[in-house]
């Protein structure tokens, strides 16, 4: 098993470096820092990170094809690779329609732009002039880079519904899945499982990533406290699907959405259920984490993303992971 950690690069890019260089320090394996056009730009603090980290595999945890191209995509993901001695990583998914909306662009065929997306950086990586005569949402007429990665950089896609899900095991070398609950996974890697026989791959051959909301503390109820304002905008802006899945009732979910979209984060937070904070976010003491990890990996992930809040302290909680967790894995 292995275990990442997420970082959204809303505070000056020093302070999120600081935070990655505890988690290179503690062995985690993999740092995914968000990409949102009103944060810090995502490459701008990837550089940083490769420049003053050792051993952490390192990427955008997700980039989309909407916002960047993907030549830009890959240009950007083969210039980390090398500043980092070959430990970039490339984490691509549709995007958010919310953020695109607020852009003024269309969250169009979003499956088809992020396949097509994703064949066009792995032919550039690979030292290919692409042309896309035959694809629907991209338009490259002998695009190349002037310079090849000397590692191979893996792409992990982020994915959600029925059918992202089997494209991600058709294309992907690993699948992101914004979920917390082995029910959850129940359904996801099934679907994943589809895509992977279609393609006629080796199952193995496909990484299953938990991106999850964890808190852990050593301290039960502070870990839950923590874990509340990031499960709030979660039941938010999940689909009524995925409350049906957890019993989570959508009219409660709309209530905190509109609380959230008023900026009345107090009521929002207030109306969290216990079963809320069950189906979207791991946390607990560590004993309790390592039981709920057990059971994701029973069901085939194969890495855990410590997601935001990470614990009541983020620094000592990455210690704790590192210390009490990582160990049993």
């Amino acid at each position: 098993m292995d275990f990442g950690v997420e970082f959204v690069p809303e505070s000056l890019v020093d302070e999120v470096v600081e935070k990655v260089k505890v988690a290179d320090k503690t062995n985690f394996d993999y740092v995914w820092i968000t990409d949102h056009y009103n944060n810090r730009n995502v490459y701008a603090v990837l550089t940083k990170i490769a420049e003053e980290t050792e051993k952490i595999n390192l990427g955008p945890g997700v980039t989309n094809p909407y916002t960047i191209e993907p030549a830009q995509t890959a240009s950007a993901i083969a210039t980390i690779s090398e500043l980092s001695n070959g430990r970039a990583v490339l984490g691509i998914g549709p995007g958010d329609k919310t953020t695109l909306d607020s852009l003024g662009l269309e969250w169009d065929k979003p499956l088809t732009r992020t396949r097509e997306a994703i064949e066009i950086i792995n032919r550039l990586l690979s030292g290919e002039k692409v042309a896309t005569e035959n694809m629907e949402k991209h338009d490259l007429n002998g695009a190349e880079l002037n310079f090849e990665p000397e590692e191979e950089i893996p792409v992990f896609i982020g994915a959600q519904g029925p059918n992202m899900l089997k494209m991600a095991g058709k294309n992907g070398d690993g699948v992101l899945i914004n979920a917390s609950h082995p029910k959850d996974f129940d359904y996801a890697v099934g679907q994943i499982e589809k895509g992977i026989q279609e393609a006629g791959r080796d199952k193995e051959a496909v990484e299953i990533v938990a991106y999850t909301s964890f808190s852990v503390a050593e301290d039960m109820e502070s870990a839950k406290e923590a874990a509340v304002p990031p499960v709030a905008f979660i039941v938010a802006g999940v689909p009524d699907v995925v409350l049906d899945r957890h019993d989570i009732s959508s009219e409660k979910a709309g209530e905190i959405g509109e609380a959230l979209g008023e900026g009345d984060f107090g009521t929002a937070f207030g109306l969290v259920t216990d079963e809320m904070i069950d189906a979207f976010a791991l946390y607990g003491t560590p004993e309790e984490c390592v039981e709920r990890i057990e059971s994701l990996k029973d069901r085939g992930v194969t890495q855990i993303v410590a997601g935001s809040p990470i614990g009541p302290d983020k620094k000592e909680s990455m210690k704790v992971i590192s210390d009490k967790i990582m160990l049993v894995f």
